[in-house]
């Protein structure tokens, strides 16, 4: 699963992902200096891990992980191949997600291609480059599907329902993620690959002094109010100081988080968002060689879950044997948690949720 890091050039979008990854992306204060897509993976901050890690003494410890992709800078007429508008678009289209960074904050020496500090200008600079391009690519397809529909076949008809639906909400600059649409409607946009029917994390990237005076200013609320009608979430970090702590020794990142009057990083709930974005959810198995986080789709059933670990697993698939976290984090210890009658005996329609600590049984 990729989410891809996307804004305008110099908002601060080579500096989060730097701090996310620690990939050392370059930046520089001009456009376009991430040309080619940079791509890290990053393990998912989860305190269940750790705990249940000091709980089983494992030989190995492996966390859940999600890539990010740092997409060069987007310029308006990007549809039309302005700038590096062919790579930008091309590369969005292969994430599963789209991470917005906004600048929201003031300062005259990083340079804002537009001249002026706007998010809500520069977030629909880059939602309109979107929508145009997926007009053009419903646009061949009503034309295609049109002429099959006068066939009179029902799949047909419901599909240009659907590619007429979603040419009215882009015609209006909503995207088309805000198209309410039935299980099999959303069918047909999958395999349409439209841009805008991405969810989106919008990232407001804000100064030091807003974030020591709580992480948000007005440029952040305008930002909140714009993605609120999308039903699209926010987060307010300061990319600079992410950087910074990101580079830190933990006892230094404990300091400099406590001046800045924070838990943890803010890079942590980026990626958490992210993580939920994509419709993700964790389960753990634990044992005396391995502690791990593996990381499903909301939804999945007991023996897909177990394909994630071995092929095989899935095939042989006989039952799993689960407990929840938290039943384990009272019970103190696995084999408590059996003599309590807290471990369940699940088959092949149980569904797996997030935090659930699974045995999976099975023969090939």
């Amino acid at each position: 699963m990729e989410i891809g890091i996307v804004g305008l050039p110099n908002v601060g979008k080579s500096t989060l992902f730097n701090a996310i990854t620690k990939a050392g992306a370059e930046c520089a204060n001009y456009p376009f200096c991430t040309i080619e897509p940079n791509v890290g993976v990053v393990a998912v901050p989860d305190g269940r891990l750790d705990v249940l890690a000091k709980l089983e003494n494992p030989q190995k410890v492996t966390p859940a992980t999600i890539r990010f992709v740092d997409i060069a800078g987007l310029v308006r007429g990007a549809s039309r191949g302005e700038g590096l508008g062919n790579k930008f678009l091309s590369h969005i289209r292969e994430v599963d997600a789209i991470a917005h960074v906004v600048r929201c904050f003031e300062d005259p020496n990083v340079v804002h291609v537009d001249g002026s500090v706007d998010p809500i200008r520069d977030i629909e600079t880059i939602n309109l480059e979107l929508i145009f391009a997926d007009l053009e690519t419903l646009g061949r397809r009503i034309e295609r599907v049109s002429k099959q529909a006068k066939s009179g076949e029902k799949q047909y008809l419901e599909e240009l329902s659907v590619l007429e639906r979603l040419k009215e909400s882009l015609e209006k600059n909503l995207p088309a993620r805000a198209v309410d649409l039935t299980e099999e409607e959303q069918k047909i946009v999958r395999q349409l690959c439209l841009l805008t029917s991405k969810p989106v994390l919008y990232v407001a990237n804000i100064s030091e002094d807003d974030l020591i005076a709580g992480g948000e200013n007005e440029l952040v609320k305008r930002v909140k109010e714009y993605a609120e009608k999308e039903g699209s979430q926010v987060i307010s970090i300061c990319a600079r100081v992410e950087a910074e702590l990101s580079d830190l020794a933990d006892p230094e990142k404990v300091e400099l988080l406590s001046a800045y009057g924070l838990d943890e990083p803010g890079l942590n709930r980026v990626i958490r968002a992210g993580y939920r974005l994509l419709g993700l959810i964790t389960f753990f198995t634990a044992g005396p060689k391995e502690v791990r986080a593996w990381t499903i789709r909301e939804g999945t059933k007991a023996p897909q879950a177990a394909g994630r670990i071995h092929s095989d697993f899935e095939r042989g698939f006989i039952r799993a044997e689960v407990i929840s976290y938290d039943d384990l984090m009272a019970c103190g210890s696995q084999q408590a948690a059996k003599e309590r009658g807290l471990v369940r005996l699940e088959g092949k329609d149980y569904v797996v949720r997030d935090g659930d600590v699974i045995l999976f049984r099975f023969n090939v």
